[in-house]
């Protein structure tokens, strides 16, 4: 590997240019990158004519139905503060069920819309998390997450549909969840239940639920660690799929005969299976798999035992499947790491492909986009690091340019080949991005997600130290100007940067991320219960001799080893990491005398919703990236296009 990084690195060199022969490029504003569209789900009406998305085109999402034959886009809701997300339609008919919390406060209410567009609060109260599961199988009721009984735990309920029109709907509790086990799956015939144990556990449990009988049965008896993800039961509730690493290094497909307990591994491959399910009447199976930051879908007809060849999409490759009831038509959404996922439709018999929606800005042309490459690099230990590398396209061996290492949320996320306007917006301004897989990232199998268990903030940071190297390679990257960025756990590894390795980074950008572990872990939120364990098996606990430890790698406790500049961005919701952490980060930094700008967001929780919002913030770390790593006088930007 470490030859085929110095040929990428050649294959650079060998493309570069004079400084006289810099690309022309043009520039774009952030406000611009946000008239692109942001889409997501994709539910069939039931009478297959229409799908249920949700679109931000208005600057916050809201629900929109399209007309599959023209076209043709309706908005449903008509949100001017919160996001609403539009989940499915009923069974029979075409009102839908949406979902939306206030605030970013991460307290989901769902909602029903009527066919005269009128809504209905379906879980009433304050300060519940609330959530749509699915409907039952013979399409007479639905299921509902809540934690209304016990804020730590979210319990299924059973709504009849006949109930909903009703000025109270009445909801029946159907699993009771009194020790943190999360329901994956129900069976068709809501006999049988899958539970397990938080999956970002290292050694996961999962258990069969009989309802009629009362029992519970650890169906995962194993040696060594093993994760389990329940995926579906099947028609005739005899067997349980589900995805598992038991035995192997990545999550493979396996199905349990529920009478005698036999397992049978169904597919495996190089990679971690994702999600896989069966469409109405089993015809056809779908896989997703999470091959090398991307995801790859396998679509498998049942009858004839073919894979079924989906058509080849320019410039995008398929990253979700919504099969129709009648399994005659799917539903595709098609990403690209340069531009925002589009949906398209294919009809398995006609073998027709139709794109209904056009999300990029037609101010953008796409060549002007950067499309992200799969690199791999040596750490400090020889260890070898995936990533994702963006270069400006004026970048050359005489044009040399400032640069990124980007670290991605978690702990145990993962850098992938998705679209990202911040990503696209600094590159097309001249920086380059490296996003890092550091050691403790998901989709490169097990060892290598559990490399950094109780060792944050020190061989995961040295990994993202020693991106600099990948940097040095590329031949035109100007190393006196690397900054590094994060949000959430990547906003945490970039205080730690700052923090524990001072002279690495000449700046760092904090977004919404940890710096007090032990604040942090105490104050996880009640619903977040069952993942209690999960995130103390990796980081540690708090009320335990790991407080020494997690006092140690928290950036709060040592901000006087801080001397780059600094930016934070904070949502004044955020309940994940709390206003305060990142309050007292930059009191003590600025005790030093050190540069920090502070932006908080009083309208946001962890993570931008509003476009208005991410605008603005997204905005303000170009200019601070400008003047402190670019050493250049930020300029105002106006809504056309330049030139750089």
């Amino acid at each position: 590997m470490k030859l085929l990084t110095k040929l990428f690195a050649l294959s650079i060199l060998a493309s570069c240019t004079s400084k006289e022969e810099v690309p022309e490029v043009k520039n774009y504003t952030i406000a611009q990158f946000y008239e692109n569209v942001s889409i997501g789900g994709g539910s069939f009406s039931p009478d297959e004519s229409k799908l249920l998305i949700n679109s931000n085109e208005t600057g916050i999402f809201n629900v929109y139905e399209v007309d599959i034959a023209t076209g043709e886009k309706v908005q449903l809701t008509n949100s001017t503060e919160e996001s609403y997300f539009g989940q499915t339609y009923f069974p029979n008919d075409d009102r839908f069920i949406f979902s939306f919390d206030e605030g970013g406060n991460e307290n989901y209410k769902v909602f029903m819309m009527s066919t005269e567009g009128q809504s209905k609060d379906l879980t009433p109260g304050d300060s519940i998390r609330n959530g749509f599961w699915g409907w039952s199988r013979d399409e007479q009721s639905m299921y509902l997450t809540s934690n209304k009984r016990d804020p730590r735990y979210m319990d299924i309920y059973e709504m009849q549909i006949s109930s909903m029109d009703d000025e109270m709907p009445v909801s029946e509790i159907i699993y009771q969840n009194n020790d943190g086990l999360d329901v994956g799956a129900i069976s068709p015939n809501e006999r049988f239940y899958a539970l397990t144990e938080a999956i970002t556990s290292a050694d996961g449990k999962m258990y069969l639920y009989d309802r009629e009988s009362g029992e519970k049965t650890d169906i995962s008896v194993h040696e060594g660690d093993a994760t389990y993800n329940p995926q579906f039961f099947s028609l005739d509730n005899s067997s349980l799929y589900y995805t598992t690493d038991e035995g192997a290094d990545f999550v493979y497909l396996a199905k349990r005969d529920l009478e005698t307990g036999e397992v049978e591994t169904i597919f495996a491959t190089d990679w971690d299976v994702w999600y896989a399910y069966d469409s109405w009447n089993e015809k056809y199976r779908v896989i997703g798999i999470n091959e090398d930051a991307k995801t790859v879908v396998k679509i498998f007809n049942q009858e004839s035992g073919e894979e079924v060849q989906l058509p080849e999409i320019e410039g995008g490759s398929i990253s979700s499947v919504n099969i129709s009831k009648s399994e005659m038509l799917a539903r595709l959404t098609v990403s690209t790491s340069a531009s925002p996922s589009n949906i398209y439709v294919y009809n398995f018999e006609t073998e027709e492909l139709k794109k209904l929606t056009n999300t990029l800005n037609p101010e953008i042309d796409v060549n002007d986009l950067v499309e992200g490459q799969v690199v791999r690099y040596k750490s400090f230990d020889g260890l070898e690091i995936p990533a994702i590398y963006y270069q400006p396209k004026q970048a050359t061996k005489g044009n040399k340019v400032p640069a990124l290492v980007r670290v991605h949320g978690g702990p145990g996320g993962q850098s992938r080949l998705n679209y990202d306007p911040l990503n696209q917006y600094l590159v097309n301004h001249g920086y380059a991005i490296l996003a890092v897989n550091n050691r403790g990232s998901s989709g490169y199998g097990k060892k290598f997600n559990h490399l950094d268990d109780k060792n944050h903030g020190d061989k995961d940071l040295k990994d993202c130290v020693a991106g600099k190297d990948f940097f040095a390679s590329t031949g035109v990257v100007d190393m006196e100007k690397i900054g590094i960025i994060g949000g959430s756990y990547g906003g945490y590894m970039t205080m730690a940067a700052l923090t524990f390795e001072p002279e690495a980074f000449d700046v760092g950008v904090n977004i919404f991320g940890v710096t007090n572990w032990l604040r942090t872990l105490k104050s996880i939120p009640p619903y977040w219960e069952s993942f209690r364990k999960a995130l103390y098996d990796e980081l540690g606990d708090p009320t335990t001799a790991d407080s020494v430890r997690l006092y140690e790698i928290s950036p709060l406790f040592h901000t006087q080893n801080v001397t780059k500049p600094l930016m934070v961005l904070q949502g004044a919701n955020d309940v994940r990491v709390l206003q305060v952490e990142s309050d007292e980060i930059v009191e003590g930094v600025r005790a030093n005398g050190v540069p920090v700008e502070y932006v908080i967001f009083d309208d946001e929780g962890h993570g931008f919703r509003k476009n208005e919002n991410a605008i603005e913030g997204y905005g303000q770390i170009k200019d601070f990236l400008d003047k402190f790593l670019k050493g250049e006088a930020p300029v105002e930007e106006s809504s056309e296009a330049g030139t750089l």
